[in-house]
This record gives structure tokens, sequence and C-alpha cells, in this order.
């Protein structure tokens, strides 16, 4: 009675296994758009798109994932603003402040100096002209000074790409504390 129900499981397992297989036909294809896509050159026009042109063009008022708003514009007016009315949000007494001077010396010391002196390599090897020391700027703050690094200033280019802006704040605090020892 054993070796029957064995061999009747055996069949049927055999069958199962040899009914799904068909050499004349091709297995089906899930998402054939996957296996079989459609290749575009670049900077083509392309009816993929509204305009058949070019890209989409992000939602007016939105802003990329992780960016923070900035209120003040890049103007004179912006400046003088963020000057008087722009204080940092780190706690001064828990500013890292091992990380701001690594930072500080990373994007500005080659300028500024690592003292803050205004004599970097840059300008020691006369590729730069007129950067200023801090202790020749009283009327500076630490929102002008995140102002300037967010925007550029003159010579000085942006650097809201390079650092974050936890990270500029932790600069801005590093060049006070530069002004205050010189």
């Amino acid at each position: 009675m054993k070796s029957i129900y064995k061999l009747s499981l055996l069949v049927c397992f055999a069958g199962v296994v040899t009914a799904c297989h068909d050499k004349s036909k091709p297995n089906y294809q899930y998402m054939p758009n996957m296996y079989e896509s459609v290749g575009y050159e670049t900077y083509a026009e392309s009816n993929a798109f509204k305009n058949g042109k070019e890209g989409q063009l992000p939602v007016e008022g939105t802003i990329n994932r992780g960016q923070e708003v900035y209120a003040y514009p890049n103007t004179t007016e912006g400046y003088e603003l963020s000057k008087t009315n722009f204080t940092s949000p780190l706690d001064s007494a828990h500013v890292d402040m091992d990380k701001a001077k690594e930072l500080y010396e990373i994007y500005c010391g080659i300028c500024h100096g690592n003292a803050g002196d205004g004599k970097g390599k840059l300008v020691t090897q006369g590729k730069y002209l007129g950067v200023p020391s801090y202790k020749d700027r009283p009327t500076i703050t630490v929102g002008s000074i995140f102002h300037v690094q967010t925007y550029g200033l003159n010579a000085m280019g942006s650097y809201a790409n390079q650092l974050n802006a936890h990270e500029r704040w932790l600069v801005a605090s590093y060049v006070l504390k530069l002004k205050s020892e010189l």
C-alpha cells in the first residue's frame, strides 16, 4: 500500500515538472518594457515631456530636499540686513571649534590665512591681492559672514555648494573667534 502512494506521488511530481516546459514556445515576459526599453539620445527632442523639447521644470515654490531657505537676497540691502538682523542658530557654548577650525583651514585659510590676517598662501604668492584681515573689519557679524559664505562677495565666490548651512555657521563662529584674537 505504501509503495502505491509513493509511486503515485512520484508520477504526479514528474507530471508537474514536465508539464510546464514547452520547447516550442518561449516563456512569458512580465513587464516587457523593462526587457526591451526605448533608447533616447541625449538632448534629443522627445514626446516624453509636455512641450516635446526639454525636461520638466520643478514646481514653482519648491526647494531641493535637504536645502534650507535663506531669507536674505543677494543684494547690498540683503547683506546689510543679514549684518544687523541675522544671528546664529548654534548654541555658542556648544560650537565644535575643532570642526570649525578644520573647515576654515580647508576652505578659507588658503586666502584669509589660518590666523585670519589676510595672508594666506594665495595672497603671499601674489595670486590674489586685497584679502582683508579680520581685525581691519570691525563691522562684520556672524550674520554677515554667513551671508558672504552663502552668496560670495567681490572676488570671493559662494561656498554654499561646498559647505552646508550648519558648517557655514561653524565657520562664521570661528571667524569671529579669530577676529577677537587678532
